[in-house]
């Protein structure tokens, strides 16, 4: 059974993004349980709503059957959150089992990607969901966020990843196969022509962003002379 980590708002414009925050409290929890992945969920942007750049969340995906590992995981993300907390954040933390998450849960992820949300809505529905939520600091608006990452994470049709398997290792030009066999599930081209063979260029010569689609980690791709140009979505 997979757990929902969701973190939110733990940066200010000066310092490091809560990707790498996450990617962190990954590793750490990788420790104790199997964590598959990391995915970032672009959220509303609007001018009613504070963010440092771009407003998304970060959600940690965790295998586990143990029942105790929801506080377990909560226990070692808040500690390194408040451990690592920045002047002018207003941080958001939940985690919940896959078994907790709604369809109003889910409709609440969506709703959180095109409208102003309110603390009060993502605390109520936490609290009806038996979803420990937690703010960290500041505002701690960072709940609106963190509430919606699990129910857009839930879905398996949200999120870019930021973490998973061994894809970030591989930068600049790399052979379809390496890249399947790093932790991208599926390459397809624009044109619907799924790729298992040729050169794919990630640009600017970083690792390429695959996006959950149906469940699984899929890099989309377009043709070019030499091979194939990895596409970054939302």
């Amino acid at each position: 059974m997979t757990i929902y980590l969701g973190m939110d708002d733990t940066d200010n414009h000066e310092s490091r993004g809560t990707g790498k925050l996450a990617r962190a409290v990954a590793k750490a929890i990788s420790d104790h349980y199997p964590v598959s992945g990391v995915t970032r969920h672009q959220l509303y942007v609007h001018e009613d709503i504070p963010f440092t750049s771009h407003n998304s969340c970060a959600v940690l995906h965790i295998e586990t059957d143990v029942q105790s590992a929801v506080p377990e995981v909560l226990g070692i993300a808040e500690e390194m959150m408040l451990d690592d907390f920045i002047e002018g954040s207003d941080p958001g933390l939940c985690a919940a089992h896959a078994s907790a998450i709604t369809p109003a849960l889910q409709a609440y992820g969506w709703d959180a990607k095109v409208t102003v949300l309110t603390q009060q809505r993502a605390r109520t529905l936490a609290k009806n969901h038996g979803i420990t939520l937690k703010g960290l600091g500041g505002t701690e608006d960072g709940v609106i966020g963190s509430l919606a990452g699990l129910g857009l994470a839930s879905t398996g049709n949200d999120g870019r990843l930021l973490m998973r398997g061994t894809i970030r290792d591989l930068t600049g030009p790399q052979e379809a196969s390496v890249l399947l066999a790093a932790g991208i599930d599926e390459i397809w081209s624009t044109d619907g022509e799924r790729i298992a063979e040729g050169t794919v260029f990630a640009r600017d010569g970083k690792s390429v962003k695959a996006n959950m689609v149906g469940g699984r980690a899929v890099l989309m791709v377009e043709g070019c002379d030499g091979g194939w140009t990895a596409l970054k979505r939302h």
